[in-house]
């Protein structure tokens, strides 16, 4: 790995209002200013030079973001299709893709160009990603890959896919997948719809037959995959986990702080008040100490792909998601049983317009923030056993070939 540069605070904001000189948000759409700004640098401070990045400390991204906010009333934000790009999909092709790819892939993931997904999960291999069924297969210069995938968020609207594949059945399932990125155009790729409680289908099951994938778009070497992946989580979830507002009082708090003052008179009685209070204060203080435990992380963050710590804050995310809006349902008493926008199914999310909308709407969609990116239970078992140093669960199918496992 490169050794980190130094640049002072200074430095790095002068070389942000050079970027705004050149060319101004407010001035432009969001692609034309993020495509300079990974250009000057500013797209990811910690990655290389000519891809995006100074070689700096992870934690001065949040100079030139303070920067940017300084000097224009219009913020060019990751768009929100992007995040698996931006979050996972950037990181990986760094550390482990070609100089073309990198060349050709990172630019247009920060601008937004190109949506990426990830392919991991698929019907009998959900938690257990590993024991996943997906062959591929060589045939000279690709691979054919066959098979499922589930759970894919955003496949619809994707350029490209994070695939693990199987390449090696004879071996532990572990030591027999390898990592292609997947062009979700080709010759052989259906995306078909999931529609969830909401009524949106954001996520998808994906079908390959006879798919082919060049053999230069495996990343890392064959049978490597499952470390790959490994880089790819993590960075899933330090994305997942530090995806809340980074300003006090921000974010989903301050839309239930808006419901709770604005709740109907006489809508609880003088003991259910007293009880919502105390939910909301406790809503209120989680969702502070999850922002200020972020901030820290990311202020010791050293450069490189995160460990097995970012499913603390993925965990905590998940679970303060849940309890937060479920108060706020509960603030809104009789109102908040009936879901305005209905369930007309589309693959965008239902208009939230109001306060109410969209707390109903949170509500049922958070139930997906304790099962995407690991669920609750695998975060504990992670940090069980990666951070905590505690026993890990007896793991019978280890040292065997994966074609000799049962499966269901």
């Amino acid at each position: 790995m490169a050794e980190q540069k130094t640049m002072s605070e200074d430095e790095l904001r002068e070389r942000t209002r050079a970027l705004l000189a050149e060319v101004h948000p407010e001035k432009v759409d969001s692609v034309t200013f993020r495509r300079k700004q990974f250009d000057h640098g500013l797209a990811w401070v910690h990655f290389p030079e000519g891809h995006g990045g100074l070689g700096l400390s992870p934690k001065m991204n949040v100079v030139v973001h303070d920067e940017i906010s300084r000097h224009s009333k219009v913020i060019h934000h990751d768009p929100p299709a992007s995040i698996i790009g931006i979050g996972m999909g950037a990181p990986v092709v760094l550390t482990y893709g070609s100089e073309k790819m990198k060349k050709e892939m990172l630019p247009k993931i920060f601008s937004g160009e190109e949506i990426w997904c990830q392919m991991f999960s698929e019907p009998g291999a959900g938690s257990d990603v590993a024991g996943l069924a997906m062959r591929a297969e060589r045939d000279g210069d690709d691979w054919v890959l066959n098979g499922q995938k589930v759970w894919t968020t955003v496949a619809h609207l994707s350029r490209w896919g994070m695939l693990l594949a199987r390449t090696d059945p004879d071996v532990p399932k572990h030591d027999g997948l390898s990592y292609f990125v997947l062009d979700m155009h080709a010759p052989g790729v259906e995306v078909r719809p999931l529609y969830q409680i909401t009524g949106e289908a954001e996520f998808n099951e994906v079908f390959l037959t006879d798919v082919r994938i060049p053999n230069e778009l495996m990343l890392g070497k064959e049978g490597q995959g499952w470390r790959v992946a490994i880089t790819t989580l993590m960075n899933e979830r330090v994305a997942i986990g530090g995806g809340g507002s980074k300003k006090k009082g921000g974010g989903g708090i301050a839309q239930l702080q808006k419901l709770w003052n604005e709740r109907k008179a006489g809508a609880h009685s003088a003991a259910q008040e007293a009880i919502l209070r105390d939910r909301v204060t406790r809503c209120w203080i989680d969702h502070e100490l999850l922002r200020l435990t972020s901030q820290r992380a990311r202020a010791a963050q050293k450069a490189g792909n995160p460990g097995p710590e970012g499913s603390v804050s993925k965990l905590a995310q998940a679970e303060m998601n849940k309890r937060m809006w479920e108060t706020a349902i509960d603030v809104l008493g009789s109102d908040g049983l009936a879901f305005e926008a209905g369930y007309e199914l589309k693959q965008t999310a239902p208009r939230a317009d109001t306060p109410e909308q969209l707390a109903k709407y949170q509500f049922l969609r958070s139930r997906a923030n304790s099962i995407e990116g690991g669920t609750s239970e695998i975060m504990r078992n992670i940090l069980g056993e990666r951070v905590l140093g505690l026993p890990g669960e007896p793991r019978v199918d280890k040292d065997k070939a994966w074609k000799e496992v049962p499966r269901s």
